[in-house]
């Protein structure tokens, strides 16, 4: 077992198994590893790539760690992540598809990661299908995916599957505790992050904290009967601002890439810098619902006798407060309410009307 990728996968026992015996038996031509955001999949993917670049060198100690470094110089080490919203079709071409087909510069391996593969443009990975059937027996191709359902049916069937599951909270909060955030606040956060180490680390940034905040108002209105005063619409505004932001940032890469020679047409520079502002935008607004069903759950189980169970550990105060005069079953009811709500914003329903009609009923149910 290697020392390298046991450490990459200390949290992730199936996997740790599945990329053993990988190691053991003699690696794929291609893999998918799946999982949500922040379980370690780039960690495992770096490990992997080391180990099989290395036992194919005559100094394996040289390659693992040159492999290792982030970003690595090992030119048979091929790593992508999309700039935008999505990967660009030219350099999946270029660097994966046809240098697939080139020799190893050094050893006998190459390997080729792709990082959120589900940002693939299906042209891309149509593309990408023959390399996955035919590969040259030195190349090895390792997919990333926090949302393989957008993946091609027929690339995903290509990939040995290696699955990563969610980060336990207690893993979460000695990450954050050894990066220097502790207490109530960062327990919180690693049980409100299902398992996402970056959403862990967001929820304790100043955004992820307002964004907090805003919950917390809107459920406080719904109870207190005040729901005429529109409190969704902090939610919505907040996520129109992550959007924003989002937006101006990838222009702002469009544009280093366009001066470092990547051609794009103004058009496709815009339609890029929307597709990440849509996407970040409704990341925010599906954070802050599943937020609003994390308070309305603790507010049930602190209303039951069993606060030890909270997420908002920070807030109990509060709970407890907003608990007494509460029935836990109507608390549990509105909680499945914002689940119902966060289902019917994947058919495209207006978001302002649906959180309308969400508080609205919060406002009849708890009030």
């Amino acid at each position: 077992m290697s020392a390298v990728l046991d450490s990459a996968t200390e949290h992730q026992a199936r996997a740790r198994v599945a990329l053993t015996a990988a190691l053991e038996a003699g690696p794929s031509h291609a893999y998918l590893f799946r999982g949500p955001r922040g379980a370690g999949k780039r960690a495992a993917a770096r490990a992997l790539a080391a180990e099989i670049l290395a036992a194919a060198a005559a100094d394996p100690e040289d390659v693992r760690r040159r492999a290792l470094l982030d970003p690595s110089p090992h030119p048979d080490l091929v790593w992508i992540a999309p700039r935008g919203a999505q990967h660009l079709v030219e350099e999946v071409r270029e660097r994966v598809i046809r240098a697939a087909s080139y020799k190893p510069f050094e050893g006998g391996k190459r390997v080729f990661v792709v990082e959120a593969a589900e940002a693939l443009r299906d042209e891309s990975q149509n593309a990408l299908l023959k390399t996955l059937e035919e590969p040259p027996e030195f190349a090895h191709l390792i997919l990333l995916s926090s949302e393989p359902e957008a993946l091609l049916e027929t690339v995903a069937s290509r990939c040995q599957l290696v699955e990563f599951a969610p980060l336990p909270a207690a893993v979460l909060e000695a990450e954050l505790a050894a990066a220097g955030g502790g207490g109530e606040e960062a327990a919180a956060a690693a049980r409100l992050a299902a398992g996402d180490l970056e959403r862990a680390r967001l929820l304790l940034s100043e955004p992820g904290r307002a964004l907090r905040a805003e919950v917390e108002r809107a459920l406080a209105a719904a109870l207190a009967a005040e729901v005429a005063a529109a409190p969704w619409k902090a939610l919505l505004e907040r996520a129109e601002a992550a959007g924003e932001e989002a937006e101006a940032a990838t222009r702002e890469a469009l544009e280093a890439e366009a001066e470092a020679g990547i051609k794009r047409s103004a058009r496709e520079a815009a339609e890029e810098a929307k597709r990440a502002a849509r996407r970040r935008r409704t990341e925010i607004l599906d954070l802050g619902l599943e937020l609003c069903a994390d308070w309305l759950r603790d507010l049930a189980a602190v209303g039951s006798g069993a606060e030890e169970v909270a997420f908002n550990r920070d807030r109990l105060a509060v709970l407890r407060e907003q608990a007494a005069a509460l029935d836990p079953a109507a608390a549990r009811r509105g909680a499945e309410l914002v689940a119902q709500t966060r289902r019917s914003l994947d058919l495209n329903v207006s978001e302002e009307l649906a959180l309308e009609a969400l508080f609205f009923r919060l406002e009849r149910l708890l009030a």
